[in-house]
């Protein structure tokens, strides 16, 4: 018989061992590796039958393991980096010596690149290349996506119009595809992966013919081995730029490993502000697609360079790079609009001499649009038609960024010495106008937005910032004239009064030398008027 003392014990063992069952004590067992807790045993504990059976104990549930963040941007870039460092190599040493003295312009250059490096490292982490491509834009373009060089290089990336085209990068009226970063960036990649497999897997060797041409180094390497030497990049004899151009590379590959060796902090980028590319549909004015996401429109502009004009271009792309916060309102919002609304047009009543050339440049447009949305199969039109013309939806300041408004911005900057004006006739060619001025070729080109190779068109404005009084030159009483024609009036008669070209006449009005002048037609002429007194 147990005493009653004893009953009591048991009793108190027993509720004790039976809420050991339950299953939020079970889940605070400790986890595999961690010391066993003692058990104590009461010695008057009778133990249970054999016979009975006891519910299954649940298995402990595994230790929840936290995924690790994912490693940030400038993380993930120097993970990537792979290609073969030379420190010890003057070119590269000079490039570290001016990172070191000036690190507020790597400091705006980063600020440059912030929305767009995120997507250019995903794009270059999937096509399995040395992450120290994504620096490449700092070296072609401080990751300014308006970059337009000498050499007609234009772009985060700086292609030239014949090597955009071979990759694919349409360049037009409307749309240059060497400025679209998002394309751009593809076309690049290609062209450094054409370059690496034509150079046996020689990282150095591609960049330096990303810069130069796969002519000029493969011509450097023949040199080479006809004198029995190596036919690495840093034995080849290319031309300066080139041998600055990949230690330069090298050298920013060593800041961005040791920033704060250089003075440089680099940003936490907000993952909340990643790009999207959202479809259009069609062509649309780019103040109402600015509206429609919420966005400044120079911030539009900045994200979507490759853009010229007003608006997306006809033919496309139909498709805009967005921040992701902005995606799905534009989206929403552009479903909801009518279709008429994305661009506006306007009715106009062809009057004497309008020209196609002559209303696409009044509206801002091009012939080969006016011609499209008009179904006309030529250039002509005549007095008294009506045609449907796409115009901006706002003046054209406000799209402060598209290209034309962005040339007029630089020609109009304050520079040192007097500001003239020059407008182009037949035969003009930069040098000859560099000579005439006294200035740099590639000073004139620049204060133009142009490149010294680019094409100069009789009647274009052209601004000249010379030490010499505008009274000094002869060439700045170059006007623009409006003529109306009178009865008996020929080409021929007209280029004689004005001293003026018939070519010239033709160029400037779009005319037909077949055809004949109509009395009341207007003219445009670009005349010297201090040779033209009493010609009124």
């Amino acid at each position: 018989m147990i005493p009653k003392y004893n009953l009591v014990l048991c009793t108190l063992l027993a509720l004790a061992l039976a809420a050991c069952q339950t299953p939020w004590v079970r889940d605070a067992q400790p986890r595999a590796g961690d010391a066993a807790p003692a058990v104590a045993e009461h010695p008057t504990a009778t133990p249970e039958p054999e016979t009975k059976t006891t519910p299954p104990t649940p298995a402990a549930p595994e230790a929840r393991i936290e995924p690790a963040p994912p490693p940030d941007l400038w993380t993930r870039l120097r993970a990537g980096f792979t290609l073969p460092t030379r420190l010890d190599d003057r070119r590269v040493q000079l490039h570290l010596q001016w990172f070191k003295r000036h690190p507020h312009y790597l400091s705006r250059v980063v600020e440059r690149a912030e929305p767009y490096l995120p997507w250019i490292l995903d794009r270059i982490e999937q096509a399995g290349v040395p992450t120290e491509i994504a620096l490449l834009p700092i070296v072609e373009s401080g990751f300014n996506p308006f970059a337009y060089s000498h050499g007609r290089a234009a772009g985060l990336w700086q292609f030239i119009p014949a090597t955009g085209r071979r990759f694919g990068l349409e360049q037009n009226w409307w749309y240059d595809g060497r400025r679209d970063w998002v394309a751009a960036t593809d076309a690049a990649l290609a062209y450094l992966q054409a370059n690496h497999a034509r150079f046996d897997g020689d990282w150095l060797l591609s960049l330096a013919a990303y810069n130069a041409g796969e002519g000029n180094v493969l011509k450097a390497q023949r040199r080479n081995r006809a004198r029995n030497r190596a036919t690495d990049f840093w034995s080849l004899d290319l031309p300066r730029e080139t041998e600055k151009y990949v230690p330069k590379l090298l050298a920013l590959r060593e800041v961005f490993t040791h920033p704060a060796d250089y003075g440089l902090e680099l940003p936490p980028l907000d993952p909340d502000q990643r790009l999207e590319l959202v479809e259009t549909g069609g062509q649309l004015d780019l103040a109402l697609a600015a509206e429609l996401a919420g966005l400044p429109l120079e911030t539009l502009y900045r994200l979507n360079p490759g853009f010229n004009r007003w608006a997306t271009p006809p033919d496309g792309p139909h498709r805009l790079v967005l921040p992701h916060g902005a995606s799905a309102r534009f989206s929403q919002a552009l479903a909801e609009l009518p279709e008429a609304q994305r661009v506006q047009w306007q009715r106009h009543r062809v009057a004497a001499g309008d020209t196609l050339i002559g209303l696409a440049s009044q509206y801002h447009t091009t012939v080969a649009l006016l011609q499209e949305v008009n179904q006309l199969r030529d250039h002509r039109i005549r007095q008294g038609d009506h045609l449907l013309i796409p115009t901006a939806r706002e003046s054209l300041e406000r799209y402060s960024l598209s290209a034309g408004q962005r040339k007029l911005a630089l020609q109009n900057r304050k520079r040192a010495g007097n500001r003239q004006v020059h407008v182009v006739r037949a035969g003009d060619s930069f040098w000859d106008l560099a000579r005439r001025y006294k200035v740099g070729v590639r000073e004139l080109a620049g204060w133009n937005s142009m490149a010294p190779t680019d094409t100069l068109r009789v009647g274009q404005k052209l601004v000249v910032w010379t030490q010499t009084p505008a009274a000094a030159n002869p060439n700045i009483a170059l006007q623009r004239v409006r003529y109306r024609v009178r009865q008996g009036d020929s080409l021929a008669r007209i280029s004689q009064r004005f001293k003026v070209s018939i070519r010239d006449l033709e160029q400037w009005n779009d005319l037909d030398r077949r055809r004949y002048l109509q009395p009341g037609q207007v003219l445009t002429l670009y005349v010297d008027v201090t040779r033209q007194a009493g010609n009124g």
